[in-house]
């Protein structure tokens, strides 16, 4: 795993750490996958506090966690929020058309729970 360089940089694994156990693992949670699927729609940078999660803020701090070292998504700070991106290039590379997969089959049981 790449190591911090500094107190506000963030660990991530390089592209070819990422693994499949552990992307399938990140996005089996609900609450994970509702981060996950709101970053592929925006497509940007959506801050930490932008996620209105119905869990307690350490629980919502854990879900990011596991996202982050997964590989799933990436942290970065600018200024004092944290930042998080959808790291879909890596995903494409590493496991080809597997996150918009996922991503369909999210909204399709979205739509038949509504």
């Amino acid at each position: 795993m790449v190591s911090a360089t500094s107190s506000r940089a963030l660990a991530h694994p390089a592209r070819d750490e990422i693994r499949l156990d552990g992307v399938l693992h990140a996005l089996a949670d609900p609450m994970r996958m509702c981060v996950v699927r709101e970053l592929a729609s925006d497509g940007g940078e959506l801050s930490c506090s932008r996620f209105v999660l119905p869990v307690t803020k350490s629980t919502t701090t854990h879900h990011f966690r596991v996202l982050r070292e997964s590989g799933v998504i990436r942290q970065i700070y600018r200024g004092t929020a944290k930042m998080n991106v959808l790291r879909r290039d890596d995903l494409d590379a590493v496991f080809p058309g597997l996150l918009d997969g996922v991503l369909a089959a999210a909204d399709a049981e979205a739509a038949r729970q509504a």
